[in-house]
């Protein structure tokens, strides 16, 4: 469907305006928003009425109305759908009265709402109107008051009341008959408190009112008491002389005004309004009496009193009572105290107390310190106008025990054997008692003591009284001659030479005595013996030469005598070992007879004398062996110490040619070279020395003759060599034969005439040297000498069926046999050179 045409809008729009300019003539904004006034008070827990009115503000179908309190909206309504022409509109609300509402701002907005035609939202607001809300309690005030008011006097009275919202704002109203008082009011909460003071007049005089009312929101409460105002003037006492010399009479009167009853020391007066009287004659008892007069008036029912008193004085001579001024004080020493002597007397009389001895005066009355030098006797005199009175008074100090050393010394020496006692005399006031105790001992020391030195020690002594005690400790120490005792001095002394020891010789007595021992007969005659001091120090020198021993008499002394003891003084020393006694080196023969070693040790005792090898003990031989070389430790031991020395034991033995050898091992020829080598064994070394075969040329030796050798071999140099060694304890031989010629193998067996024999025993041979397992280059020349049996000097001998001994390239040795060529050349040696 096609929308409008433009022009159709046009005319649409035009219509609408029009429309809406003549609505907006029919129209009236809220320019009145009233909110009808609230109550001057509103009690809390009532409803009130809220009442808003907006006159002519249209049309009201626009229209909405709204009671606030403060910004809390209570109430809102709207009047749409009232007719087009209605204007104005009233909107009113019951709302219950609270306490929060006290002081709050109650009000009315108007809303014209135009919106919807075109318009605006026009709004208008009614000035706020404050609401005050207010309780009461419905009971009466409470009011205090007294019954009885008297004239010219001041009396509190108070009203309160409870129950009250808001207290301060409550209006109090307190007044007493038609005078009006002026309150303190205090709150405490909903609580109220009026205070005031009320004074009657004269003119109020009898019955009348106090009256108290608190008004709050226009209501009041209110209480009423009776008040009845009276006047009792005071009664009158005089005395017909105040002040009167003992023995002369007064006349004392009580009097009072009219309808009072007045009464005088007990003693009525007959009617009220009458005075009454009392007569008497002044004594010293009646100084300071007092006189009371009693007055009685009935008011309302209630009976009051007045009193007044009066005193008498009596004057008289002084009194020194001992109740006041006591004949004989006794006060502790050191707290301070006031010394009182007082006198009875009018008028009060002075007191003097002085010492007629030396004239010292008491400080009467006054606080001061009690020392007991103001003990005595003093006279006391009181005085005045009317006489004097003199009393001797007695001071007595007292004061705790007190040990001197005058009457009770720290140190008391006694001498054994004597007779004393153990006494302390202490200070004190009263006399304090004195009881001396020994430590750790419960008896009391009484009497006469028969002096022994167990009686040494420290004694407790305690002096007592009432006023404390004190304590003393006395040291008592009993003297006695000097003794000798066998273990502080012994009658045998053995003195160990280089100990620096000193004699310890101490006799027992008090005081300690002196002691000196001397050398009485022998060699040691009139020396003295070094003694060590009771108490040793580093300082105390030590005996650094010989001590003479013999017959010593040592003497102790003291103030109390002396006692003699005899000592016999030995010497002993401990081991010592030098090289005089033990060489530190020493030498053995091998094969000897086996022998301890040459070490001895001085010392007395005797000292026993260890030696071991190395630690281990020497293993037990007959025959002096040459592992028996090697180092030694030998101990020197007695009761004083030991000693220790190291020696060094060597065991020589004879030389032995241990090995003669020809190198090369092949044969000589003629121009070629061959060396001959001598090994022995032998300490001290031996000297190697060499026999070659008469006319051998160029023959060289090493530096120490072990080798010989030879360059050039030649027909002369065949033949016995002989190898010598030598030294301190003998000289042994070998001989070796060397021939220069062709490639033939020689057996030497000791020459050319015993080749045959060797050949013949050629089988046994070879069975001795198989049996002793004999190896090339193996040989033991000791067993050879000693057995005279053939040893393996330089191989172990190869061939088959036991084959013989062959000297090397064409050398021989004595007793040779031929072998294969280019074998081996073997010494057999049946016997030393």
């Amino acid at each position: 469907m096609p929308g409008p045409s433009p022009g159709l809008c046009r005319a649409l729009l035009g219509l609408w305006a029009a429309l809406g300019l003549g609505f907006l003539g029919l129209s009236e904004r809220p320019d009145r928003v009233e909110l009808l006034p609230l109550p001057a008070w509103q009690p809390v827990g009532e409803n009130f009425t809220l009442s808003c009115r907006v006159p002519g503000a249209g049309p009201r179908g626009s229209l909405t109305l709204t009671l606030l309190r403060g910004a809390q909206e209570l109430i809102r309504r709207s009047f749409a759908g009232e007719p087009p022409r209605a204007r104005g509109a009233v909107l009113t609300a019951t709302v219950l009265a609270r306490r929060e509402d006290h002081g709050a701002n109650f009000s009315c907005r108007a809303e014209l709402d135009l919106r919807p035609h075109g318009l605006g939202l026009f709004e208008n607001s009614s000035a706020p109107r404050q609401l005050r809300t207010f309780a009461l309690s419905p009971d009466r005030p409470r009011l205090a008051a007294p019954r009885l008011l008297e004239v010219g006097s001041e009396r509190p009275v108070s009203c309160a009341l409870d129950e009250l919202f808001p207290a301060s704002e409550a209006w109090v109203y307190l007044a007493l008959g038609d005078q009006r008082l002026s309150p303190d009011i205090t709150f405490e909460g909903d609580a109220l408190m009026a205070t005031a003071t009320a004074t009657a007049s004269a003119e109020q005089e009898g019955a009348s009112q106090l009256v108290c009312n608190v008004t709050l929101g226009g209501e009041s409460r209110e209480t009423r008491e009776n008040v009845t105002i009276y006047s009792f003037p005071a009664p009158v006492l005089t005395l017909s002389e105040p002040t009167i010399p003992e023995g002369k009479v007064v006349t004392v009167t009580c009097s009072a005004g009219a309808r009072v009853l007045v009464t005088l020391d007990g003693i009525s007066a007959v009617v009220p309004g009458q005075p009454t009287q009392l007569q008497l004659n002044a004594t010293e008892d009646d100084d300071r009496r007092s006189f009371f007069c009693d007055a009685t008036l009935e008011v309302d029912g209630e009976t009051l009193s007045k009193n007044k008193s009066a005193e008498l004085r009596v004057l008289y001579a002084p009194r020194l009572d001992d109740s006041d001024c006591p004949r004989s004080w006794t006060w502790p020493e050191g707290p301070e105290q006031t010394l009182r002597c007082e006198a009875r007397g009018n008028p009060a009389p002075s007191v003097h107390c002085a010492r007629p001895d030396s004239g010292a005066v008491l400080a009467l009355g006054l606080l001061g310190p009690v020392t007991r030098a103001l003990a005595g006797t003093y006279r006391c005199t009181a005085a005045n106008v009317q006489g004097q009175a003199v009393k001797d008074v007695t001071l007595t100090v007292e004061y705790a025990p007190a040990l001197d050393s005058v009457g009770c010394p720290e140190h008391i020496t006694w001498l054994e054997g004597t007779e004393v006692s153990l006494s302390c005399v202490a200070h004190g006031v009263p006399p304090p008692s004195v009881s001396c105790v020994r430590s750790g001992e419960a008896r009391v020391l009484e009497g006469l003591l028969h002096v022994v030195r167990e009686h040494a020690g420290t004694y407790r002594c305690e002096a007592t009284n009432a006023r404390g005690s004190a304590a003393k400790n006395v040291a008592v120490t009993v003297e006695y001659g000097p003794s000798f005792e066998e273990l502080s001095c012994p009658s045998n002394w053995t003195w160990v030479e280089g100990s620096g020891q000193l004699f310890s010789c101490e006799g027992d007595g008090k005081p300690e005595p002196s002691v000196e021992c001397i050398g009485s007969e022998g060699t040691s005659e009139g020396m003295l013996l070094p003694l060590a001091p009771p108490d040793p120090s580093p300082r105390v020198p030590r005996i650094s030469s010989e001590l003479v021993p013999g017959i010593y008499v040592c003497n102790a002394t003291n103030r109390h005598g002396s006692v003699v003891k005899t000592v016999a003084v030995s010497t002993e020393s401990p081991p010592q070992m030098d090289e005089s006694t033990c060489p530190s080196h020493q030498t053995w023969l091998e094969g000897t007879e086996a022998a301890a070693l040459a070490c001895a040790a001085r010392g007395r005792p005797s000292p026993q004398v260890r030696c071991s090898r190395e630690g281990v003990p020497r293993p037990q031989r007959l025959r002096v062996s040459r592992e028996d070389a090697g180092t030694y430790r030998c101990l020197a031991t007695n009761t004083h110490g030991t000693d220790a020395r190291t020696v060094t034991v060597g065991v020589e033995y004879r030389p032995v040619v241990a090995e003669l050898a020809a190198s090369p091992p092949g044969g000589v020829r003629p121009g070629g070279n061959f060396t001959l080598t001598c090994r022995a064994e032998a300490w001290p070394p031996a000297q190697i020395s060499w026999r070659a075969p008469p006319g051998a040329p160029n023959i060289g030796l090493s530096s120490n003759n072990s080798t010989l050798s030879v360059a050039g071999a030649m027909g002369s140099h065949g033949g016995e060599y002989e190898c010598a060694a030598t030294n301190a304890h003998g000289r042994h031989a070998r001989r070796i034969t060397v021939r220069v010629a062709g490639p033939w193998l020689w057996v030497a067996v000791g020459g050319a005439a015993g080749g045959a024999a060797l050949l013949a025993a050629g089988a046994g041979l070879a069975f001795y040297v198989q049996s002793t397992a004999c190896k090339k280059g193996e040989y033991n020349v000791q067993e050879a000498e000693s057995s005279g049996e053939a040893v393996c000097l330089n191989g172990a001998g190869g061939g088959a069926g036991g084959s013989t001994a062959a000297a090397e390239g064409g050398t021989e040795a004595a007793g040779t046999a031929e072998a294969q060529a280019g074998g081996e050349v073997f010494a057999i040696q049946l016997t030393s050179a």
